[in-house]
């Protein structure tokens, strides 16, 4: 009979495991990106630019343009995936993401005020041309602005209701009714030039970005990133319960509170650069459980890793489906979380109804 130490140990090693495919996985897929494409780039070109001896066409294609939206799908999909995974630890609601909470939404339409009543939207959109603005920067801003804002209403609410992890995910779907509402209002108003340019932003693109963008993100992302593995611990003490987190002298109120300002930012950053893009921050995590459990440490940094590599994927087949033309990686994400979400539901209840 194995004791308690041995069913850990392979737990954790079992863990490691599934941690070094995933890493492998992100590596590999990165590699096959830079290949594929509407113009074929083999193995070849790839070593010959790092060793410097590429073409011209070759480095434009691989450096100022593929290399740009792969660094744009990993950033992302870290950002939503480990924003999504803190959700749902802190307020323990599988349903949690940064979609849910209204925060896309939010970031949606203050990038159609921008684009309605802040000049931007170009008055000759171009077909198949994702950001149709003049200033993509002043979208970006006032997406991010409106997400804090979500944010802030949150806070209230959360305050008004003691912190209650339940009924903040009410809340936030009526946050995210509320500012999907007001979309459909700016839409009803808008030009035809500027409604292109409002659908256009929200299904989500990769391929305005630049390096300074790219700069932003990473400066970002990261520092969060690491500040939310660094309570991992405090995280897993509020998912087995808030009078188990006193207990051990962590207070949950103040650590829910401080997560989700840190997702919320993590995740506003890349929705006002990007656009909205669905599914990632509540499938992956889900995904993961599958695999490793509710084990935070490992679920975590899992699921950041599983996110950019998931977003790649949806962005290199938005790149090579329908060669040349380059569909919105928000629609790819969409078409294939929400049927993969569906049938880890459904084995989910398959297999409560088994044992």
């Amino acid at each position: 009979m194995e004791t308690t130490a041995l069913i850990y140990k392979k737990s954790r090693r079992k863990n490691y495991l599934f941690m070094g495919v995933v890493t492998l996985f992100l590596f590999s897929t990165i590699a096959i990106s830079l290949c594929m494409g509407s113009t074929s780039i083999g193995w070849r070109d790839v070593y010959e630019l790092f060793m410097g001896e590429a073409s011209d066409a070759a480095i434009q294609i691989i450096v100022n343009m593929r290399m740009p939206r792969i660094a744009a799908a990993l950033i992302c999909g870290w950002a939503l995936a480990i924003s999504g995974s803190i959700m749902q630890i802190i307020l323990k609601n599988p349903l949690a993401s940064p979609y849910t909470l209204g925060i896309s939404n939010a970031a949606a339409f203050g990038a159609s005020v921008a684009i309605v009543f802040g000049g931007v939207a170009s008055n000759a959109p171009k077909s198949g041309d994702i950001m149709m603005v003049t200033n993509p920067y002043i979208v970006t801003v006032s997406a991010f602005a409106f997400s804090l804002l979500a944010l802030f209403v949150i806070l209230i609410i959360m305050r008004s209701l003691n912190n209650d992890p339940q009924t903040i995910i009410l809340a936030g779907i009526i946050i995210s009714s509320i500012f999907g509402a007001s979309l459909s209002a700016i839409q009803y108003i808008a030009t035809t030039s500027q409604l292109a340019s409002i659908i256009f932003w929200t299904f989500g693109d990769l391929s305005h970005i630049n390096w300074s963008g790219l700069i932003v993100n990473f400066a970002v992302v990261l520092p969060i990133s690491i500040c939310l593995y660094y309570n991992r611990w405090n995280y897993r003490a509020i998912g087995a319960g808030d009078e188990y987190a006193r207990s051990i002298g962590v207070n949950p109120d103040r650590t829910r509170i401080a997560g989700l300002v840190l997702t919320t930012i993590c995740t506003s950053v890349v929705v006002s650069f990007f656009g909205v893009i669905a599914f990632i921050g509540l499938v992956v995590p889900h995904m993961i459980r599958k695999f490793i459990g509710n084990n935070e440490e490992f679920l975590i940094l899992a699921s950041a890793l599983t996110g950019a590599a998931f977003l790649l994927i949806c962005d290199t087949l938005a790149r090579t489906l329908f060669a040349p033309i380059v569909l919105p990686v928000g629609i790819i994400t969409s078409m294939v979380g929400a049927p993969f979400f569906l049938i880890l539901l459904l084995n989910k209840k398959k297999h409560e109804v088994l044992n």
